[in-house]
């Protein structure tokens, strides 16, 4: 146990062990709804974020489509990158540095840990973020109209300027979709709301707490 608490929190799992308490958490105010893990879908559709630099973008959606990291939530690739990575490196130095003799060597050994660690990452994340790009596809109306007029359910802890998800029931199934309001507003998760309009350029539905 000593050995593997002194990995952890060691050179250079110590990196990714302080990236992982981060997502822990991240997760954790996910789970008592203060965050929207979904709401910050990876995507490439540089029209969905006209607020961000055109160069940055371009580079961004390079790197995503480069590592196959695209079609999920950021918050679930970032998770996957960080916990790939602290077992990768717990296993390195556990099994290998653990061996090195000096601490000169030491270093530059952690150095190269780190660096394979993040880059099959990567590589792993890409390969089990590719099965759940299925369960993350946000359905969109066939038109701006399609769902306007409709109710729907908060399914996320806030709905405000920047955030927010709804689902609304059609024909059996429900439909994901993003949504925003006014602040401040009595939506929370679970609260029934009316579509009043659909914003083209964003994908986003402007909605407002049904009356009860």
């Amino acid at each position: 146990m000593s050995e593997f608490l002194s990995v952890v929190f060691g050179f250079p799992t110590i990196v990714f062990s302080i990236l992982l308490a981060v997502v822990l958490v991240y997760w954790v105010l996910a789970i008592v709804g203060l965050v929207d893990f979904g709401e910050s879908t990876i995507d490439v559709d540089v029209g969905q974020h006209a607020d961000a630099p055109g160069d940055d973008l371009g580079v961004i959606a390079s790197y995503v489509v480069a590592f196959g990291l695209s079609g999920v939530p950021f918050s679930i690739v970032v998770t996957l990158l960080v916990v790939v990575g602290w077992t990768l490196s717990t296993f390195a130095g556990i099994w290998l540095l653990s061996w090195v003799p000096t601490l000169a060597l030491q270093i530059v050994a952690g150095l190269v840990v780190l660096g394979l660690s993040a880059a099959l990452s990567l590589v792993i994340t890409a390969r089990l973020v590719r099965p759940l790009r299925g369960v993350f596809v946000t359905r969109y109306g066939t038109h701006s109209a399609a769902l306007v007029g409709q109710s729907c359910r908060i399914l996320t802890g806030v709905v405000d300027e920047k955030q927010g998800r709804a689902e609304v029931a059609q024909h059996g199934a429900g439909i994901n979709i993003r949504v925003w309001a006014p602040s401040p507003n009595t939506l929370r998760r679970g609260s029934t709301a009316l579509i009043l309009e659909y914003d083209a350029t964003t994908h986003r539905y402007l909605v407002q707490a049904a009356e009860s």
